[in-house]
């Protein structure tokens, strides 16, 4: 019986050697094809991912483009037959060189972008535009169009401005400059584009001077304006059958645009009752249009940027009316024509005012401590070219203006001890400018810089900033912009070039949507192919 056992253990340790010698030999050969299994799989996603953008959605690939660079984008679309087509359907924004030689190159350059929707077309001043055929010709390619942008074209004429209306009737946007093409040219896009909503005009060469002039407008188009924005015009005045032929016109620009404008505003504000928008810079106006603007009860955004014949009066008289006011830009260009007396008008009417900037205007504590006083959200002040604003002036401020957030000041005869007084006043203030105010010396600076930390101040930095919100001329020399506070008030953009990119902002969200689609395929795809596999 011993020697059954003593068998049964030997057994049974040949039999479990055994297992341990298959086990280790099945283990290294398992070993062996996981790690051949493994390099396979490899290599299969490497050669797979080379394969995931040609998978990817025609419409993800467009938004990932949109959030390139124009020179990225350019780029992209060389690396195969379907990225170029793809780039190309995706571009709904185009500047072109208008020069002569552009005409042969319309049908190849539109089959390829045949998605534009806002188009440039700028020619160098001393070279030779396209004409009328090739604007014509662009037209039929671009049916969609909504916004345009003409600048030095200058043989066009009032036949291609007619053509190139009857096939956009979709325009919302008109831009040209330097233009030779006249006032039948500008009628025919005001009579076969019933969207346009944004009008900007300057220096139009075709506009006859004097008596004979053509008026424009009003067309299909006023109902639909809501901008018009004139600079440099002869005879602007030829545009007032428009401008009071708009009746839901919200923002009125006039800049340098000769004639007498009295009589136009007088009119106007019979008919156009959602203004809330006015600049007027060097024009014909006086008091007597000035209080006419004060029957546009809405009025909110008021700029007199070198208006000599505005007075105390006309403001006054503004104030007294528009009270929901909530800018005012003043330049009054040394004329001592508005002072404490206008001030003091809006300060007891306009207490919605929110930015402030006064240019060459004298105002002295008494006006400045009621404005403080009364107009508690005063956010944005700036005080410029001013022989009476002194340190006196600045330590009323600091301590009236509670809500303040942004001064500036500049060519004052201001110093280091008005510098002090807003140190312990303003409590939200966040930024400071001053700028050729010779008694403010960079010690005063520092020492309010080490007492308000959070402050950031600017101490003379040479930056050039305009009030007059013109391009060019205008009050440069003591200008002065704030940025919106809030997204409502930013306005419409500009018509942007191939050549520029969008803000960092916008790049940022295209580029997160364009990842975030692609992420979103990725799963789809992922998920289809698990299902497959199981």
């Amino acid at each position: 019986m011993g020697q059954s056992v003593s068998t049964a253990k030997l057994t049974s340790r040949r039999d479990c050697n055994r297992s341990q010698r298959s086990k280790s030999k099945s283990t290294a050969l398992i070993g062996q094809m996981q790690a051949e299994e493994a390099e396979e799989v490899e290599r299969n996603s490497i050669d797979g991912l080379s394969d995931i953008i040609s998978v990817l959605p025609d419409e993800c690939l467009a938004c990932i483009f949109q959030s390139l660079t124009p020179g990225d984008r350019k780029r992209c679309s060389l690396v195969c037959r379907r990225w170029l087509r793809i780039e190309g359907q995706s571009r709904h924004r185009l500047s072109l060189n208008a020069q002569s030689d552009l005409h042969p190159l319309i049908p190849f350059i539109f089959s390829r972008f045949d998605a534009v929707t806002k188009l440039a077309l700028k020619c160098d001043r001393r070279s030779v535009s396209i004409g009328d055929e090739a604007l014509a010709q662009i037209s039929e390619h671009c049916r969609n169009l909504t916004r345009l942008k003409l600048r030095a074209c200058r043989d066009l004429t009032d036949a291609g401005m007619l053509a190139f209306a009857k096939n956009c009737k979709s325009l919302k946007k008109l831009s040209c400059g330097s233009c030779t093409f006249g006032a039948k040219g500008m009628n025919a896009v005001l009579d076969h584009c019933p969207a346009l909503e944004e009008l900007s005009v300057k220096r139009l060469r075709g506009i006859t001077d004097g008596a004979a002039a053509e008026p424009i407008g009003p067309g299909v188009a006023a109902a639909s304006l809501k901008s018009i924005c004139l600079k440099e015009l002869y005879n602007g005045q030829c545009f007032g059958p428009l401008i009071v032929g708009a009746k839901n016109l919200r923002s009125l620009k006039l800049f340098r645009c000769s004639g007498d404008w009295d009589k136009l505003f007088s009119l106007i504000v019979d008919r156009v009752t959602a203004i809330v928008e006015i600049h007027m810079e060097r024009i014909q106006v006086s008091d007597i249009g000035l209080t006419a603007i004060s029957n546009c009860l809405n009025l909110e955004i008021l700029h007199l940027v070198k208006t000599p014949e505005c007075t105390n009066v006309g403001l006054g008289s503004v104030a007294e009316k528009c009270r929901l006011l909530r800018k005012l830009h003043i330049d009054g260009w040394k004329a001592n024509r508005i002072g404490d007396q206008g001030l003091i008008a809006v300060a007891k009417s306009c207490l919605n005012l929110q930015e402030l900037v006064l240019i060459g205007v004298n105002p002295t504590k008494i006006s400045l401590e009621m404005l403080a006083s009364n107009c508690q959200n005063l956010e944005r002040l700036a005080l410029c070219g001013s022989d009476t604003v002194g340190d006196a002036e600045i330590s009323c401020i600091a301590s009236k203006c509670i809500a303040l957030k942004k001064l500036c000041i500049k060519s004052c005869p201001v110093s280091d001890h008005g510098m002090e007084a807003i140190a312990s006043g303003c409590p939200n203030l966040v930024k400071v400018k001053v700028k050729k105010c010779r008694g403010v010396t960079s010690e005063g600076v520092e020492w309010l810089r080490t007492n308000r930390g959070s402050l950031v101040i600017n101490l003379d930095t040479g930056e050039q900033l305009d009030a007059s919100a013109s391009d060019g001329g205008g009050a440069q020399d003591n200008g002065v912009e704030f940025p919106p506070m809030v997204a409502s008030q930013i306005g419409a953009p500009s018509i942007a070039s191939s050549s520029t990119g969008r803000s960092t902002s916008h790049k940022l969200l295209g580029l997160l949507s364009g990842m975030s689609l692609v992420a979103c395929t990725l799963r789809r795809f992922g998920n289809s192919n698990g299902s497959s596999q199981s």
